[in-house]
């Protein structure tokens, strides 16, 4: 039986006031209480916009459009909670959430520090393709593209460019499932005729013979090359930091993952398009096809294919999902919301941590502050 949680801690609004007074950046979801400071040590792009809300109640944010949203800024917030707000009133509960009664000119606690960042007048014009203005952004890009907006993104001025840029999830599973089942079975089928051997180009008389029987081997060595290539595509490709002075470097940084990362949330962009996607895919198959056997290279193929899927299916769900309260999709959920919001540099695995384990990336553990 799993121990029970610790008694909350409870605040007085004065030391609120007083550890606010003192630089540190609190903010409260009704009567819970979250402590940001730690999270603008490690994200001090982000510094600005979150101060902006130091000592004010975020409910509105949280539950006001897009409701989306919602639950994935939550299990964000919660990993900062550090207790509750003496004598807050639980006012009313609406769709599960207490929501004060207080308004903001009654509760100190709930006044503004900072102006909030006009997003319309932030380095970029928002209602032009953002593609060809990011280049001249130079030095101030990696900064730029680390500071998350809520709102949808344009990135070619030609509407048919545009909708190739994007996708719906479902198009994953629809567009590649079927020809993953149909190569299975075409190559299955060859490995049983009995006529593939593996090394045959280099020496026939050291050849090893491929049954059917190493099928289900390969496939699952398909899906573990897939794990492979997902965490070095997203740590080296996705997450290289283009030289300021390369307006080409940073455009292509931004198309391939930067524009992901500026908004995390736009949901027509979190899988990857067919058409760019199937580029990739069968540069992939071309390389296996080149250093093996048709029939080996393909089951590896196909695996990795499924890998893929299941990859790309993960990482919408981590976005938009609401998995079970300590299931592991729950802690991927959490994983992957910590390299989004504060560790760009860790934490790359989107369906494991297997190879963040393995190449030492993964995002550190932070000590709660009510156990310091």
């Amino acid at each position: 039986m799993a121990p029970a949680p610790p008694p909350a801690v409870s605040f007085s609004p004065a030391e609120v006031q007083r550890r606010l007074a003192a630089g540190a950046c609190w903010v409260r979801c009704g009567a819970r209480l979250y402590d940001l400071t730690g999270f603008l040590r490690h994200h001090p792009g982000g510094e600005q916009l979150l101060r902006a809300r130091a000592g004010q109640d975020v409910s509105a944010d949280l539950d006001g459009p897009p409701h989306r949203h919602s639950a994935n800024a939550r299990l964000w917030l919660e990993q900062y909670y550090v207790g509750d707000l003496q004598g807050e009133p639980q006012g009313s509960v609406e769709n599960g959430t207490v929501t004060s009664v207080n308004t903001r000119k009654s509760d100190p606690f709930m006044e503004p520090k900072l102006k909030m960042v006009d997003w319309d007048q932030d380095l970029v014009d928002w209602r032009k393709p953002l593609l060809w203005q990011v280049g001249h952004l130079g030095e101030k890009y990696d900064e730029w593209v680390h500071q998350p907006v809520i709102r949808p993104i344009r990135l070619f001025h030609s509407d048919l460019i545009e909708s190739l840029s994007k996708s719906v999830w479902y198009s994953v599973p629809v567009i590649w499932m079927p020809l993953m089942l149909y190569l299975s079975w075409s190559y299955y089928q060859t490995l049983a005729q009995g006529n593939v051997r593996l090394f045959e180009s280099f020496s026939t008389e050291y050849s090893v013979a491929m049954p059917e029987s190493v099928f289900p081997g390969l496939f699952i060595m398909g899906l573990f090359l897939w794990s492979l290539l997902e965490y070095l595509i997203h740590r080296f490709l996705f997450h290289m930091k283009p030289p300021s002075n390369s307006y080409y470097l940073i455009m292509l940084h931004f198309v391939l993952h930067g524009q992901h990362h500026k908004a995390p949330f736009d949901d027509s962009r979190l899988v990857f398009p067919p058409v760019p996607a199937s580029l990739g895919i069968a540069l992939f198959y071309l390389i296996l096809r080149l250093l093996l056997p048709e029939a080996v290279g393909g089951v590896l193929f196909v695996g990795g294919l499924l890998g893929y899927v299941i990859y790309d299916m993960i990482h919408y769900y981590l976005h938009f999902g609401s998995p079970h309260k300590g299931s592991y999709l729950y802690h991927m959920k959490a994983h992957h919301a910590k390299h989004h919001f504060a560790f760009q540099k860790s934490g790359f695995g989107i369906s494991s941590k297997l190879w963040d384990h393995f190449f030492h990336t993964l995002i550190p553990e932070e000590p709660h502050l009510k156990m310091q």
